[in-house]
C-alpha cells in the first residue's frame, strides 16, 4: 500500500489543463479547413474529384464549397489542390448550431456560445448525456469516452454520462444510425424528460458519413431528431467535443482561438 501511495505522488497531478488553457494538438492535427477562393482556377476540380465523400462542390460563380458536415477530414483535398486553396487549419473549435454553418467557402471563423435561452438556464451549470452509438465504427464513441479519464475528466467541469435517457438533459448521438437502430434512438429520445435536447457527434449523424448512401442505414439522423448541435469529424477530437459541450452549455473558460488556432478575444 505505501508503494501504491508513493507511485501516486510521484505521479502528480495527470489532468490536463484544458479548457482553461489551449489543449495539445498533434503535430499532424487538422482542424477547421480554411479556404481562399480567390486562388482557385475556374476549370480545376480537382479537390472535387478526389473527395471520397462528395462534400466538396464547385460554385457557378466560381470557387468551391467545402460541406464540413460531409467531410471526413482525410486531407486529401488539401494535398491534390496545388494552388493551396484549402487548409486545413489547428483550430480545434468546429460546432456549429446550425446545419448551415457547416458550408464553409472562406476562412471565417466567429465563437458562438449558445443562442438558446432555455438551454443555457437548464444546462448552463452541469450537463447530463445519454450516449447513443447508432450502428458507429467505435471511433467518435472512444474519443468521447476518454473524456472521462483522468486526462480529461470532465466530471470537473459537472458534465457526467448517465445510464438511464430518463436522467438525461441531452442525447449525444454518434454513428449513421442504421435502420436497425431507428427504434432505439426514438425510443432512447422519448424516455428522456422535456425539453430534451440533441447533439450529433461526428460526420456519421450529420450526414452518414462514409456509409452514406448504403441501404442499410439512414445517411444520419436529421430526419429522424433535428440536432441542437452539429459536431463534424471522423472522429472528432476530444478536445473539439469538450469544446462544443461547453459552448452547448453557454460557458466560456478561456480566450476563444482565432482561424489560426492562436488565442484571441470574443468576436
Amino acid at each position: 500500500m505505501l508503494d501504491v501511495i508513493k507511485s501516486r505522488l510521484l505521479q502528480g497531478y495527470r489532468t490536463g489543463k484544458f479548457p482553461y488553457q489551449a489543449p495539445k494538438l498533434p503535430a499532424r492535427f487538422r482542424g477547421l479547413p480554411l479556404l481562399d477562393n480567390a486562388k482557385c482556377s475556374a476549370d480545376c476540380r480537382a479537390c472535387e474529384q478526389i473527395c471520397p465523400v462528395g462534400a466538396i462542390q464547385k460554385r457557378a460563380e466560381g470557387g468551391i464549397v467545402l460541406d464540413c458536415g460531409k467531410c471526413i477530414f482525410c486531407g486529401k483535398c488539401e494535398t491534390a489542390c496545388e494552388a493551396g486553396v484549402i487548409r486545413f487549419s489547428s483550430n480545434h473549435d468546429l460546432a456549429v448550431f446550425e446545419r448551415e454553418r457547416l458550408l464553409r467557402s472562406d476562412s471565417s471563423y466567429s465563437y458562438e456560445l449558445q443562442p438558446r435561452d432555455l438551454v443555457r438556464r437548464l444546462c448552463g451549470r452541469s450537463l447530463k448525456i445519454r450516449q447513443l452509438s447508432a450502428a458507429g465504427c467505435g471511433a467518435c464513441e472512444l474519443d468521447f469516452n476518454v473524456l472521462n479519464t483522468l486526462a480529461w475528466d470532465m466530471a470537473r467541469l459537472h458534465i457526467q454520462v448517465v445510464a438511464s435517457p430518463r436522467h438525461a438533459d441531452c442525447l449525444l448521438v454518434t454513428g449513421p444510425l442504421s435502420k436497425n437502430m431507428l427504434l432505439a434512438l426514438k425510443k432512447t429520445y422519448l424516455s428522456m424528460p422535456e425539453p430534451a435536447f440533441v447533439i450529433a457527434c461526428g460526420t456519421c449523424p450529420i450526414s452518414g458519413g462514409i456509409f452514406a448512401g448504403s441501404e442499410a442505414v439512414c445517411d444520419g439522423i436529421e430526419e429522424t431528431l433535428k440536432p441542437d448541435m452539429y459536431l463534424p469529424g471522423c472522429p472528432p477530437h476530444p478536445a473539439s467535443i469538450l469544446e462544443a459541450l461547453l459552448r452547448f452549455m453557454g460557458r466560456q473558460t478561456r480566450p476563444v482561438l482565432d482561424t489560426k488556432g492562436e488565442d484571441t478575444k470574443p468576436h
